[in-house]
């Protein structure tokens, strides 16, 4: 470190944090100095390439493997994630539509959970700021409330979602995505090739292929291979972090601090810090996803130019919420789903249909002997989820009924979506959360714990693009 006092500390280089920092720096003065703490090391994209194509790197060391940075108890339950510079973004697969409105009204519209203590219209301006600086393409209606071009034009659909669009209208989309759909600043246009986690042609947004700026900032000092593990706290008042880097201890001070890692570590380092809160920890979990073959007749579905190419809503919102999750369908435009028929390998067409999950209680994170490892308890699904598959199965054959549908096959749920959810829930006050509006600490008034954690709920829909215009709504507000 360079000095041993800052104005800010931030742990973790992923969205959270970086969409964070991006306003937090164009908000404050040049003479702030800000830690940042990274877990991993910078794992450049084209070493990530090399890689996947099994030539050697000397960056593949770097990698720390996610199996075994958590002591996760579920073996049948994976929770892939990625750290070092960008964390998640080296691995996820650029899915970014918004929450619908009534996402954040669970309780008051259906009777389920909570409500959370910030609604749509709140990060509303906060959608369309992280939209541009992802360059996010999408079209211009959609179900969610939103007026305007996206920054990169739409995907093309294929034949199937064609037909689905012609349909339904705007409750069937060309899915907003980070995956760009023509050149763009630093990015390629998508290939759909369907191996996202690391993109051929690095179309896909990440931190390092950004532009943001934020690590090139003068103000910003960021350590790599520094694994935070807990706080000191003096009169409700987080003052020091604690990590080890190399083996050895260190500790850094700062005016206010952000957790920015995922709900793994984000948590681990609360716990460790004594946190009391009875909800720390508990109701993490993340959607439920499982995939639905749709076998065609005399029909080749062709074209389309990403790999989810559309996202269904006709199944997402409404009264049925009252007692079964919703359901948003991710279409795959993947070239390995085909037809082992002669004469029929393109009728076929593929929907992942990704179910919204309920925070519970016996699903939560606890520490280890080893203060760098949290353990990970996920016992299940909620009855919630579960119902929300039955009326998905009752529902589907008339929805597809404008399609020549042979037959309809239904795959096992996926084993995980790539979302890590709750642990550190926003809540109004700290009997039913862990963190504020802002994402502020309900007893640590000077500790923001940013990122997915703090849903208070789960949607359908994927995390990324909220919890970063979270980030931005946060230091926005607060600085």
């Amino acid at each position: 470190m360079k000095q041993d006092h800052y104005d800010l500390i931030v742990v973790g280089t992923g969205f959270a944090s970086t969409f964070f920092l991006k306003k937090y720096l164009a908000k404050v003065d040049q003479n702030k100095r800000v830690l940042v703490l990274e877990r991993g090391h910078f794992y450049p994209h084209d070493e990530r390439l090399k890689v996947k194509r099994g030539e050697p790197s000397e960056f593949e060391n770097f990698e720390e493997p996610w199996e075994k940075a958590i002591n996760n108890i579920n073996a049948e339950k994976r929770w892939p994630f990625t750290t070092g510079l960008g964390g998640s973004s080296n691995c996820w697969w650029g899915c970014t539509p918004r929450f619908m409105p009534s996402d954040f009204k669970m309780k008051s519209l259906f009777g389920i959970e909570q409500d959370w203590p910030i609604d749509y219209d709140d990060l509303d301006p906060y959608y369309y700021e992280a939209e541009n600086l992802m360059s996010i393409s999408g079209p211009e209606g959609t179900p969610f409330p939103r007026t305007g071009k996206y920054p990169l034009p739409p995907h093309t659909f294929s034949v199937v979602d064609k037909i689905l669009h012609k349909t339904y209208g705007n409750q069937y989309i060309s899915q907003p995505t980070a995956r760009a759909s023509r050149d763009t600043k630093g990015r390629n246009s998508c290939m759909a090739s369907s191996t996202c986690d690391t993109c051929p042609v690095n179309a896909k947004f990440t931190i390092e292929n950004s532009n943001m700026g934020v690590y090139d900032d003068r103000r910003i000092e960021l350590i790599y291979g520094a694994a935070v593990y807990s706080l000191e706290v003096m009169n409700d008042v987080a003052r020091k972090i604690n990590y080890i880097k190399d083996g050895k201890e260190y500790i850094a001070s700062a005016e206010v601090i952000a957790l920015g890692a995922n709900p793994f570590f984000n948590t681990n380092i609360l716990l460790n810090a004594g946190d009391k809160n009875q909800l720390t920890g508990k109701g993490f979990g993340e959607q439920l996803g499982m995939q639905v073959l749709i076998y065609l007749d005399n029909m080749s579905n062709v074209g389309g130019s990403t790999w989810v190419n559309a996202n269904g809503y006709m199944l997402y919102d409404g009264a049925h919420r009252k007692d079964f999750a919703a359901c948003l369908m991710e279409v795959s435009n993947a070239p390995y789903y085909i037809r082992l028929e002669r004469g029929k390998w393109l009728n076929i067409a593929s929907i992942r249909l990704l179910f919204e999950d309920l925070p519970q209680d016996s699903n939560y994170i606890t520490t280890t002997a080893d203060k760098l490892v949290p353990k990970v308890n996920f016992m299940g699904r909620s009855e919630y989820t579960l119902k929300g598959i039955e009326n998905m199965k009752a529902k589907l054959p008339g929805i597809l009924s404008c399609l020549p549908v042979e037959k309809l096959k239904y795959l096992d749920p996926f084993p995980n979506e790539g979302h890590i959810i709750g642990g550190t829930r926003m809540s109004s006050d700290s009997k039913s959360g862990v963190v504020d509006k802002h994402m502020i600490h309900h007893q640590y008034r000077n500790l923001f714990v940013l990122g997915a954690g703090a849903f208070t709920t789960y949607s359908a829909s994927n995390p990324t693009l909220t919890l970063s215009a979270m980030s931005l709504f946060a230091a926005d507000k607060m600085f």
